[in-house]
C-alpha cells in the first residue's frame, strides 16, 4: 500500500510538470510550446512527458500490466502522437483545414491541464492496488 500511494504521488508530480510545462491560453499556444521543444530536438520533445516513461517503468518495476495500467498506456501513447501528428500538420506541412485553424484560437480553461492529474493518478493507484 505505502509503494503504491508513493508511486501514485511521483506520478500527480511529474502531470503537474507537465501541466505546467504545456500550459497556454489556446492550443495553438500549446503545440508552440511542442513545437520549440520538437524543433530543437525530438528526443527533448519525447524528454518533456516524463509521465510516459514513469508508467512503463512502473509496470516493469512491479509487474503489473492490468486493465487499469493498460489504459493508462493507451492514453499516454495517444497523447503523444496526436500531438506528434498535430505538429506536423501546423507546422511542418502547414495544411490546415479551416476547422481546425479556428479550433486552434479556442481558449483553453486553466483546468483542463489539470484532467491528467485527476485522470492518471487514480488510474495507476487502482492498478498498483488490485
Amino acid at each position: 500500500m505505502e509503494t503504491a500511494l508513493t508511486l501514485t504521488l511521483i506520478l500527480v508530480f511529474l502531470e503537474l510538470f507537465e501541466a505546467f510545462m504545456q500550459r497556454s491560453d489556446t492550443l495553438y499556444g500549446v503545440m508552440e510550446k511542442l513545437y520549440g521543444w520538437y524543433r530543437k530536438s525530438i528526443f527533448l520533445f519525447f524528454l518533456m512527458h516524463p509521465a510516459f516513461y514513469f508508467i512503463l517503468f512502473v509496470i516493469v518495476a512491479t509487474d503489473r500490466l492490468n486493465i487499469y495500467m493498460i489504459l493508462i498506456l493507451a492514453f499516454k501513447i495517444f497523447d503523444l502522437f496526436y500531438k506528434l501528428e498535430l505538429i506536423k500538420k501546423i507546422f511542418i506541412r502547414g495544411d490546415l483545414s479551416p476547422d481546425l485553424s479556428a479550433m486552434l484560437e479556442w481558449k483553453i480553461p486553466s483546468w483542463f491541464f489539470l484532467m491528467g492529474v485527476s485522470l492518471y493518478p487514480p488510474l495507476l493507484y487502482y492498478g498498483l492496488m488490485s
